[in-house]
């Protein structure tokens, strides 16, 4: 009976120590996240959403550090998903595109003057989380130079794991939630080795991440189908001619980087002379018509103006629809 009491007593501390050690590492994940806590970023309207933004050291030995902007759901935000973002490039930031542009909160005003609601903001049904990465990318940085010249996929996805895992220890009430990663373009690379990383970590961990799915829009995925799709894309949505789409079917070889000066002048060609005012990434929306002059020598000036359609919708409209095309001129 003596060794049976020592056993559960020896049993009960260790249960009590531990819930001890969760209760403190919560409260000072608590802490780390008000730190974080956004009150108002300038010239925003008034939310009913909570905003954080810091950043996640992912290597101690370099420094290196992954920024985050969470947006959190604008209504009842503890029921639903998280959603984390990766834009691609790769290089792109996803605060400057994917919460700026796309799918956050906000969109920014002509002349960058405030901020004005996203209609069609993603937060309206989950939490969003945007993600810088790798370091060197948006406001992610490193303290050791080499890191940005060995830099690559399987580290980006390493650090990517290592930021959620120190994440959620930050926010903790995001333990037990479904997560969802998302994002475009070179995240066909991102989210899918990211979410490899994460199974991975989940069959040798004891507080499994509660990974549910993965999407990925525009994705980049393997050089000639996604070169040959782009291109049969552009003829089947009468963007290009038959002749120009069979020339560059026959002329270039879609699996390299690096295309052929003939393939690379149809390429100049389909785009400027066949296109016409048509933004290829929203083709069915009004495209961002720029004007601009352009000073000449001394005594004269020259320029060029771009066209305008008549059917090109005032910026009043623009805003009433939801959708502005020069959205990402006031980004840059």
């Amino acid at each position: 009976m003596t060794m049976v009491k020592c056993v559960l007593f020896t049993t009960l501390m260790a249960i009590l120590i531990m819930t001890s050690q969760g209760r403190s590492q919560a409260r000072e994940g608590e802490k780390q996240a008000e730190a974080d806590r956004i009150t108002s970023l300038p010239g925003q309207p008034n939310v009913t959403f909570e905003q954080f933004s810091g950043y996640v050291t992912v290597a101690k030995h370099s420094g290196r550090s992954l920024f985050y902007w969470l947006t959190e759901a604008s209504h009842l935000p503890l029921s639903k998903p998280l959603v984390i973002w990766l834009n691609g490039g790769p290089g792109c930031s996803s605060v400057a595109y994917g919460a700026s542009e796309e799918i956050g909160p906000f969109r920014i005003s002509k002349g960058g003057s405030g901020l004005y609601l996203n209609k069609f903001a993603w937060n309206s049904i989950a939490n969003l989380l945007f993600l810088e990465a790798p370091a060197g990318v948006g406001f992610s940085y490193t303290n050791r130079s080499s890191d940005l010249f060995n830099t690559g996929d399987i580290r980006t996805a390493k650090d990517s794991l290592q930021f959620l895992i120190k994440w959620l220890q930050r926010f903790p009430r995001y333990n037990r939630r479904e997560i969802y990663i998302t994002g475009e373009s070179y995240a066909g690379h991102y989210v899918p080795q990211f979410a490899r990383e994460i199974m991975n970590y989940n069959k040798r961990s004891k507080n499994p991440i509660n990974l549910k799915g993965i999407m990925v829009g525009n994705a980049v995925t393997d050089n000639h189908y996604d070169n040959l799709g782009t291109v049969t894309y552009w003829w089947s949505h009468a963007m290009i001619s038959d002749r120009t789409y069979h020339q560059l079917v026959n002329t270039c070889d879609f699996t390299r980087q690096t295309e052929s000066d003939e393939c690379e002048t149809l390429y100049s060609y389909a785009m400027e002379k066949e296109f016409g005012n048509i933004d290829q990434y929203n083709i069915y929306a009004p495209p961002c018509n720029k004007s601009s002059e352009v000073g000449g020598g001394v005594g004269g000036s020259s320029g060029r103006r771009s066209m305008h359609l008549p059917h090109l919708p005032h910026s009043v409209l623009r805003k009433i629809s939801g959708y502005d095309p020069c959205t990402e001129r006031y980004a840059e």
